[in-house]
């Protein structure tokens, strides 16, 4: 790296705030940006009608356990 992109780099390092991620800035600002825009889409409806079939047999699954057990 030439010296003069180094200093330029630098410089313009030293006029960030600082993030806590030195020089993975760039990269922790651009996952923060995508991962917040996947937080903010809403969970598909056959998603969640799979994950009620599976809390009902696992209910279902204990329910049996329990009457084979005695309890």
């Amino acid at each position: 790296m030439k010296k003069e992109n180094w200093v330029t780099q630098q410089n313009v390092r030293v006029g960030r705030a600082d993030d806590g991620l030195g020089p993975n800035s760039d990269i922790g600002s651009r996952l923060r940006a995508l991962y917040g825009a996947v937080q903010e889409e809403g969970v598909p409806d056959q998603l969640l009608d799979l994950l009620e079939r599976l809390d009902s047999a696992e209910k279902a699954q204990q329910t049996g356990n329990s009457e084979r057990n005695g309890e």
